[in-house]
């Protein structure tokens, strides 16, 4: 398996370590497979009957063909067994009809665990593969999750530093302590006065300066990425959508064949296009719905075929999908409009703004797409509404799925099986869960858990119930613009030690 850049201008095929390695494109563009490896009723049966590090040894191994059987093995079971995953690594949880798919049952208690718990273990391999003689310095831009899974999957790792940025005021209480308490010599936690766009454009921008990558050279370092524009991150997630079907198979609730639908809370279009290669895939997945928040981008587009991030940004009870700019949609536009005219969109949209895809390409993606979105009353709703009628209780992203799965098939009638993925655990957002609950007061984030836990009699995360005594380390917050001097700083430290 060899991948291209999605923009058609980088020569040549690369390997799947070397993408891990690299992150993103030369030319700017985002890596993805030459083809889209399928998966026969024969091997989706005999998945059925593997647990999950065996799943996703397989399944990685079909896009990773450069790594061996015992290297994926080994990878799979170091990120997925009981140290980091004391219970099953997800859960799937019957509601009003629909299925939930829980993926944040990890060490940071959301769903990017499930990519980046094994994404290092990929990376040390890459850099081994490629002959790589420079260290690593990742790069990471994060609406709140991302961050902390990444600090927790490569503290300490070696060969690799990790550089975290994420807007002040634009994630929640709790992911902020996860991050300002990292421990390992080789991470660094820099808030931003801005938005999430503000720090991913400004990760995009010092990717691109070349003066930047010909100083961290001097100092044994190159640049790479754990967010979703790496194939490495974005890999794994495909499995646990082929997972779902294979549980479901399993637990005789379908067979093979019986289109189930899919809902995903996404911001950064990531986990929803790991669901769309999955179908590609040759998985019986029917329609998968795009829910977004009130920064409602991707259900624009996904309406008009206009992609517009010329509008008012929205700080939500939902931060991890308060994003205007969605990366991992280049990927979808790749696939669906060839590499000419998504380079040729990707370059209105920053000059510009916005974009507009031609008809056949909307119409391509609207056979397997449809977008809809929550605002923040409804997310409230949804919240007091599952928990007093069927006693579960969903975080703020898991809501905005629920809301929007329910408002597909009201408008659609389809009344197939529906998959709802569940993106974080409803203590991490704490205070806006108890708002929605009506039982509000004047709680810190660490009280708002005690009342939550009170309330709802769900067992409290271990490390989330953990955190209120650690010390925070990180509490540098900077402007944009100086991005670029910080990480300068930080490759300096790490070069020295």
């Amino acid at each position: 398996m060899n991948y291209i850049s999605t923009r058609g201008g980088v020569k040549g095929k690369k390997t799947s370590a070397y993408v891990i390695k690299q992150g993103l494109a030369d030319d700017g563009g985002l890596y993805v497979p030459e083809q889209i490896p399928a998966l026969s009723e024969v091997e989706m049966c005999a998945l059925s009957k593997m647990n999950y590090i065996q799943k996703a040894s397989y399944i990685l191994g079909l896009f990773l063909t450069d790594y061996t059987e015992e290297e994926l093995n080994s990878a799979a079971a170091a990120a997925y067994g009981s140290r980091k995953f004391p219970s099953l690594p997800v859960g799937l949880s019957q509601v009003n009809g629909d299925f939930i798919l829980e993926l944040w049952h990890g060490p940071t208690s959301a769903f990017k665990d499930m990519a980046l718990q094994i994404m290092p273990h990929l990376l040390s391999l890459a850099l081994k593969k490629t002959g790589e003689d420079k260290n690593a310095l990742i790069l990471v831009a994060t609406s709140g999750d991302t961050g902390k899974a990444a600090l927790e999957g490569y503290a300490d790792a070696d060969r690799v530093s990790i550089q975290v940025f994420y807007p002040i005021e634009g994630v929640s209480g709790i992911q902020k302590k996860q991050m300002a308490c990292q421990r390992g010599k080789n991470v660094m936690v820099t808030a931003i006065k801005g938005n999430f766009d503000d720090a991913q454009s400004g990760v995009k921008e010092i990717f691109a300066d070349r003066d930047t990558e010909a100083l961290l050279s001097e100092k044994g370092l190159f640049l790479s990425s754990a967010n979703s524009i790496n194939w490495g991150r974005l890999a794994p997630q495909i499995v646990y959508y082929i997972s779902a079907y294979c549980e479901l198979m399993r637990l005789k609730r379908i067979k093979y064949g019986d289109l189930v639908n899919v809902t995903v809370p996404t911001g950064n279009f990531g986990n929803i296009l790991a669901c769309y290669i999955a179908k590609k895939m040759g998985v019986p997945i029917g329609k998968i719905i795009c829910a977004s928040n009130s920064n409602n981008v991707l259900t624009d587009f996904l309406n008009t075929g206009v992609y517009d991030k010329r509008r008012t940004f929205y700080t939500t009870i939902s931060p991890s999908m308060d994003i205007l700019i969605s990366s991992n949609l280049e990927r979808l536009l790749f696939m669906t409009a060839g590499a000419k005219r998504c380079s040729s969109y990707m370059k209105n949209l920053s000059e510009k703004g916005f974009f507009e895809v031609d008809n056949d390409v909307i119409e391509v993606i609207r056979a397997d797409i449809c977008g809809f979105y929550c605002g923040e009353e409804n997310t409230k709703s949804t919240i007091a509404s599952y928990f007093n009628k069927y006693n579960y209780l969903p975080d703020t992203h898991t809501a905005v799925a629920l809301f929007c799965a329910g408002e597909y098939k009201k408008k659609s009638g389809d009344d197939s099986v529906m998959l709802i993925a569940s993106t974080a655990s409803p203590y991490k957002f704490a205070p806006a869960v108890l708002t929605s609950l009506g039982a509000a007061g004047q709680e810190n984030d660490f009280e708002a858990i005690r009342k939550l836990n009170e309330i709802s009699g769900i067992k409290i995360p271990t490390r989330l119930a953990a955190l209120e005594s650690k010390k925070p380390r990180f509490n540098t917050v900077i402007e944009k613009s100086d991005m670029k001097r910080e990480v300068l700083r930080f490759a300096s430290e790490q070069s020295k030690s």
